[in-house]
């Protein structure tokens, strides 16, 4: 028998992390050395928004540079994972009876190999994708996620990415910014949420006030925590491995699921 997996929430930040080593990226090597080994790794990005629900099921997915203006040295980056579709099938199983489809053109986003490339560097953990349904409010994608449950306890490590904190309208590309004091606000709601098992109130979040709705103007990079949460089983704890605010207004908050 597998040993049971954590979940993880990242906030993956610029795209620019992947080339340029932080406090963040430095707390994701380390996660990948200390946590279980997976034997694949199911990411939730917020960087594939769709309508319907897709799973990545290629035996290769592509690196995908899905972003502009950036350096050539970061569209040259490559994370040459190997899929896996039998995985894929599995989720698709599992979802049931949501109708899932077993996609053949996605890929690997910024969201995902960003991070991955630092928790498993040597692209040896196979890694599939699960696309995040635009017409499905948050109750339902918490709901869906809570059918994956079991993939824990089959050695895969389900990967939420995206922010807690995402305002790219408030960003402050000055040397001096500091996190805004709605975003802290949102940000300390949040975690304060996660330690006392509120999954309802993180699920309906709008209800959380006028800091929740300028922290998530729109809801990509947020679902992604919804996929982890709806996998905390009774008496586990949750944990934040990292934490901070970037430019004013992009939460990096990372929450671990489990041990």
């Amino acid at each position: 028998m597998n040993q049971t997996i954590p979940a993880l929430f990242v906030g993956h930040g610029s795209p620019m992390q992947a080339i340029e080593p932080s406090r963040y990226t430095a707390c994701w090597e380390q996660l990948g050395r200390v946590l279980p080994r997976p034997r694949a790794n199911l990411a939730v990005s917020a960087h594939w928004y769709t309508r319907g629900i897709g799973v990545t099921a290629m035996p290769q997915p592509a690196t995908i540079h899905d972003f502009h203006g950036f350096p050539a040295a970061l569209g040259a980056v490559q994370y040459p994972a190997a899929g896996d579709p039998l995985l894929a099938a599995r989720v698709r199983t599992l979802l049931q009876p949501a109708s899932v489809r077993l996609d053949q053109d996605w890929g690997l986003d910024h969201g995902t190999w960003a991070v991955l490339r630092y928790a498993y560097p040597a692209a040896d953990v196979p890694v599939i994708q699960l696309s995040i349904d635009a017409t499905l409010p948050p109750s339902a994608h918490y709901a869906l996620a809570q059918r994956l449950a079991p993939l824990r306890d089959e050695g895969v490590l389900v990967l939420g990415s995206g922010h807690v904190v995402h305002n790219l309208g408030d960003v402050d590309w000055s040397s001096q910014a500091t996190p805004a004091a709605w975003a802290e606000e949102f940000n300390e709601q949040v975690r304060a949420a996660i330690i006392a098992g509120e999954h309802a109130a993180l699920t309906d979040y709008l209800q959380l006030g006028a800091a929740a709705r300028r922290s998530i103007p729109t809801p990509e990079h947020y679902l992604p925590l919804l996929y982890v949460l709806a996998l905390q089983r009774p008496g586990e704890t949750a944990s934040f491995p990292v934490d901070g605010i970037e430019l004013g207004s992009i939460g990096m908050l990372c929450v671990q699921v489990g041990h």
